[in-house]
């Protein structure tokens, strides 16, 4: 057990805590985690250039880094850690300014001991269980990896002010993740998608968008495999942000036109249509789908392609009575690949020509001419 002075505050019935931690109990209790998925490509670092000559041990570091889907922090940025332990080590120097003189906001997986000391209620010594990863970092994991990479490589002595929560289920520690970073400091769309949609607010339409977004981006025979940069980092050549909003309102159109039942059975089939859809668009356009010179797999394609799927659906039940079967949504969007073909997308063709209304008026311009391809066909 360690023991530590604090202060023990209030505000709206919630209890937190202000205390100091050495730079030996940062190493010892805090775990240090991101937000990532599986197979992801960029995690837990989002830099992967080949790195300039460096102080930072990242192998030792990013041993310490784990990454699940319940957790709420961004990857990591290599950039931000070396900056930090280089300034720390010129305030060690220069012995003028402190190093960390802002709280870090940490969360403990298990309630906590206080005892009162003295007359003063409120103040008294705070008791946390001698457990590695009993407290993880809400707010300034980049300031503790860079201490943590300080104290690796030499002796550091360094205090660090910290506020404390042991009472947050965690719906309120995500919350207040979310509220603590969305403006100050600039959480990417993407990051923020996967965070409300799938545990702050459990929007259904948000989490399915989600769910079928990453299933398109992780399937094996996904022909948009590794090509969405889920939580906004990767190699992906569209943000998961850029078709959310897209297929957020197509589901709503769903549930307006169609009611509960259809809703449900996107639910069940959403992930099966989408992946199949896609092999269709894919065979429908051999040539721009693989190429390095069209704009397919653009964010404001991929839009237009989303926006217009319901009546994809719609024409594959015609066809073959299915609208998730594999065989007719090709046979549905076999006609874009005859009049609108591969040129379509040239990215210094006709494409380009078309994108001079911007991305916006790109995307209604293409969805307008797949629908008419799609009522000719």
């Amino acid at each position: 057990m360690i023991t530590v002075p604090a202060h023990r505050i209030r505000q709206f019935g919630v209890e937190f805590y202000q205390a100091v931690f050495s730079a030996a109990d940062i190493d010892r209790l805090v775990r240090f985690e991101v937000l990532g998925y599986g197979g992801a490509e960029a995690a837990p670092g989002a830099t992967r250039r080949p790195a300039k000559a460096t102080q930072v041990n990242w192998e030792v570091l990013e041993k310490r880094i784990g990454q699940s889907e319940a957790a709420y922090q961004r990857p990591v940025i290599r950039r931000k850690i070396q900056e930090l332990l280089q300034y720390y080590r010129e305030c060690r120097e220069a012995g003028n300014l402190p190093a960390i003189p802002g709280a870090v906001i940490m969360i403990s997986e298990k309630r906590l001991s206080f005892k009162p000391a003295g007359s003063t209620p409120t103040l008294g010594l705070l008791q946390i269980p001698e457990e590695p990863g009993v407290l993880r970092a809400l707010d300034g994991q980049h300031r503790l990896l860079a201490l943590h990479a300080a104290v690796e490589q030499e002796a550091f002595d360094l205090h660090v002010p910290a506020v404390l929560f042991d009472t947050l289920d965690a719906r309120q520690v995500v919350e207040l993740f979310v509220t603590i970073n969305a403006k100050h400091t600039r959480l990417n769309p993407s990051h923020l998608l996967s965070l409300s949609g799938r545990r702050l607010y459990a929007n259904p339409h948000q989490a399915l968008a989600h769910d079928i977004i990453r299933h398109l981006n992780e399937a094996e025979d996904s022909p948009l495999r590794g090509d969405i940069r889920m939580l906004g980092v990767g190699k992906g050549k569209v943000t998961q942000a850029a078709i959310n909003e897209e297929m957020v309102d197509l589901l709503e159109v769903l549930q307006k036109v169609g009611g509960e039942a259809k809703v449900r059975e996107m639910q069940h089939q959403g992930k099966r249509f989408f992946l199949n859809y896609f092999k269709g668009v894919a065979q429908a356009f051999p040539k721009a789908w693989p190429g390095k010179k069209y704009s397919i797999k653009t964010g404001a394609a991929l839009r237009a392609f989303v926006r217009v799927s319901l009546e994809v659906m719609a024409r594959a039940r015609e066809l073959k009575g299915d609208a998730f079967d594999a065989h007719a949504l090709r046979q549905a969007v076999a006609p874009w690949g005859q009049r609108l073909t591969d040129r379509r997308f040239e990215t210094e063709g006709e494409w380009r020509n078309k994108l001079a209304g911007g991305t916006r008026g790109t995307v209604d311009l293409l969805a307008r001419e797949l629908k008419d391809a799609l009522r000719r066909g």
